[in-house]
């Protein structure tokens, strides 16, 4: 019996180090190398630069906007706010009381931000990562009068950049990218 333990025991180790070897190391390395020649901007981060060349976010990744000159994003459920490192949603569930009691404050603070009619749920609610960098575009059209308001500009102008950025797709709803809307926003403004 000990004979035959040892023999299997060997073959046993050396798989185990194979593939760790395989999956643990050459493959993880063949896809980084392989996502940097064919979508390096993707493979980076999606990182969206200034004019300066300064970093000012990323495309794929939310990010808090709390001044009232510019479009709010949704909430985040994600650490203090936007904290990829503790992404993950709230896990509460439409009839939990403690979802009705986060929201209610956000609600009043869109309503005194001067949204008027039913609230758009992307507007009060966190994402399933808490991450999502988009909203709806009844979300961002809800806030255009605010916006307006705020940089003095015509309303129709800001609801007309809010529908030219609004991004169509073959799987899921029509979104509007915040940091992308936020950026045209200022440059509408010059």
């Amino acid at each position: 019996m000990g004979k035959d333990f040892t023999s299997a025991l060997r073959p046993a180790i050396v798989m185990t180090i194979l593939f760790a070897a395989l999956l643990g190391l050459a493959y993880p390395l063949a896809m980084t190398g392989i996502g940097q020649a064919i979508f390096p901007a993707q493979a980076n981060g999606s990182l969206v630069r200034d004019n300066a060349g300064r970093v000012i976010g990323s495309s794929v990744v939310g990010q808090a906007f709390t001044s009232e000159r510019y479009f709010q994003t949704r909430p985040s459920a994600a650490g203090k706010g936007y904290d990829g490192l503790a992404s993950s949603g709230s896990n509460l569930g439409p009839a939990a009381q403690a979802l009705v009691d986060r929201v209610k404050p956000d609600i009043a603070k869109r309503r005194a931000e001067g949204v008027t009619g039913p609230v758009p749920a992307d507007l009060v609610t966190a994402s399933g990562s808490g991450l999502d960098p988009d909203l709806s575009p009844a979300s961002a059209l809800a806030q255009a009068p605010r916006v307006a308001r705020v940089r003095n500009l015509p309303v129709e102008r800001v609801r007309a950049l809010v529908t030219q950025q609004v991004e169509g797709s073959i799987l899921g709803e029509p979104r509007v990218n915040v940091l992308a809307l936020n950026r045209a926003l200022d440059a509408l403004s010059r």
